[in-house]
């Protein structure tokens, strides 16, 4: 099996690990203090457990009842602990691993809309959840259990060197070997776990993928060989899950078996010098005890490893995330007056070597006016659209949004290069169905939050979408994902009613009449030209109709 290399360095992983760590602290730190006062109490324990033996034993004088009744506080304090290790987790885990979500779903909204487009929409909400819950988990749990670990061993090795050297230097001879094993083991599975997680990513697509497309599927006659396709990915996952098992069983069982010989040895050493008189049967009990406090440390950083490298491979899929260009940020831009468009001799190609989708484009979309671009599929016509919003730049030439004088009110042009914080001027339309699963009120919100019921009335008036005060629950009416309930048509018109609802200078429209009927679709351009009297309207469209309603016309050519 081709197991890919890591991308990133574990030194460069820690240091994007302590950019974020901020949402995490407060946890983490609470969680390590936490550890180390069990550490503190189990030492505690140890020493009671052995005054207790000695006691009962007559090795050493003291009160049996007042020791027992100090060990008993040190257990229940110990249990109080745990309860509050829980707590925490249960309280403060959920609203860190929120917080690190928001993060990324910020970035993501915000990043730039070229870009994002070579991860599936699975494998970004694979990473959103699966990743980041393993980072929230390797930053409030993994990283102060490490430090509690660490603490635990140097402590309980030096409880027991301070009891018998020798004793304490056979127990630590097995550490070389777990270190070494730790490194063979850290490199391999960290590469493994890689290819796990890809699986996973690319099993959550196959799946989401065929459920949206769930009706072509169907009319195609694919529903087997779907299936086929997804069982043939999982069982390169199980193939995968067993390589990870097989590495992991082989180097846990070297490390238990070096363990358990250092155990035994030392035992045997501690049952000679009780034999001999040179120890209480207390200090054999803190022994055996001490042994386990060390060796356990070890074997829980052995089953820590694979949650740490798991973690790590984790952090490299969402620094990838991270690394999407973000759009600029700035304050929206509100322009003065009517507003229109200009390019002037714009080219557009999506990559280096990649054609040419626009060419030499000039043209000026006056203030005020209504142009229908027409033109072939491949001919450029939504690329025109994302260089007007600024979701691409041009790759040559200029394009600018600019007002004109207009009487007293506003007695100065303005002109400004096409950018993201220009787009609180436009209301945009796309092709197909873009409603949100909730209500019809809540999908109108999205384009006036400020909105009235009176308003959106008649927005769903002017959209020619009056069949929704005819439905039971009207404004409140809820909507599946995508606008399951509602005919195409229907969305679509919500839509539009949606836009009408966003105060725009400029109106864009891509292909936003496709499902509507001739009659429908002319009434309602002559409602929006009528609504939209003052603002610039771009109109993308196949249908020749639509030419009747425009003040301009433009035919793109493929190039």
């Amino acid at each position: 099996m081709r197991i890919n290399k890591t991308k990133y360095s574990t030194q460069q992983i820690m240091v994007w690990l302590w950019r974020h760590h901020k949402s995490c602290r407060l946890q983490a730190l609470f969680n390590m203090l936490i550890g180390l006062s069990l550490v503190g109490l189990g030492l505690l324990s140890v020493d009671t457990i052995r005054s207790l033996t000695d006691i009962a034993t007559h090795a050493k004088e003291g009160n049996i009842i007042w020791t027992a009744v100090l060990l008993a506080a040190v257990f229940l304090t110990e249990m109080l602990m745990h309860i509050a290790a829980t707590w925490i987790r249960a309280v403060l885990g959920v609203k860190t691993q929120n917080q690190m979500q928001q993060f990324f779903f910020r970035q993501l909204i915000k990043g730039k809309w070229h870009g994002i487009e070579k991860y599936h929409s699975g494998d970004v909400i694979n990473r959103l959840f699966g990743d980041v819950g393993d980072i929230v988990e390797l930053m409030t749990e993994i990283l102060p259990t490490t430090v509690v670990v660490v603490t635990q061993f140097i402590a309980s090795f030096i409880y027991l060197y301070v009891m018998d050297r020798t004793l304490a230097i056979i127990v630590i001879v097995s550490s070389p070997i777990f270190i070494i094993l730790s490194r063979i083991y850290f490199r391999r599975m960290r590469r493994i776990v890689r290819t796990i997680k890809d699986s996973n990513s690319a099993i959550q697509s196959i799946i989401q993928e065929s459920i949206q497309h769930k009706m072509v599927i169907k009319v195609l006659g694919r529903e087997s060989s779907m299936v086929d396709k997804l069982e043939q990915r999982q069982g390169l996952l199980r193939k995968q899950i067993k390589s990870r098992a097989k590495f992991s069983i082989f180097s846990k069982t070297l490390v238990n078996m070096g363990f358990a010989g250092a155990f035994l040895v030392a035992l045997v050493w501690g049952l000679f010098q009780l034999q001999d008189g040179l120890i209480t049967v207390g200090v054999l009990m803190a022994f055996t005890q001490l042994i386990n406090r060390i060796q356990r440390p070890m074997l829980d950083a052995a089953r820590l490893l694979p949650i740490f490298v798991n973690s790590l491979t984790s952090c490299e899929r969402l620094m990838e995330l991270e690394e999407l260009p973000l759009e600029e940020d700035g304050e929206p831009i509100p322009m003065e007056g009517n507003v229109g468009i200009r390019f002037d001799d714009v080219s557009y190609f999506y990559t280096q070597k990649g054609r040419t989708v626009i060419k030499h484009f000039s043209h000026d979309f006056r203030p005020g006016s209504f142009t229908a671009i027409l033109g072939e599929t491949g001919a450029g016509k939504t690329t025109l659209i994302r260089l007007i919003l600024a979701l691409i730049n041009p790759t040559e030439g200029k394009a600018e949004a600019y007002t004109t004088s207009s009487g007293e009110s506003f007695p100065l042009s303005q002109s400004l290069p096409l950018s993201p914080a220009l787009r609180c001027n436009f209301s945009y339309i796309p092709q197909g169905n873009t409603l949100f699963s909730g209500t019809i009120r809540e999908n109108l919100q999205m384009g006036n939050p400020d909105a009235t019921t009176e308003e959106m009335h008649h927005a769903l008036h002017l959209a020619m979408a009056d069949f929704v005060f005819n439905l039971p629950d009207g404004l409140d009416t809820k909507c599946a994902e995508q606008g399951g309930g509602l005919s195409e048509g229907q969305a679509q018109r919500i839509a539009i009613a949606r836009a009408i609802l966003h105060p725009c200078k400029v109106l864009l429209l891509d292909e936003a009449t496709s499902a509507l009927d001739v009659e429908t679709e002319k009434k309602l351009l002559e409602n929006l030209k009528q609504h939209f009297s003052h603002s610039t309207i771009i109109f993308v469209t196949h249908r020749l109709a639509v030419v009747d309603f425009t003040s301009d016309v433009i035919k793109m050519v493929r190039q």
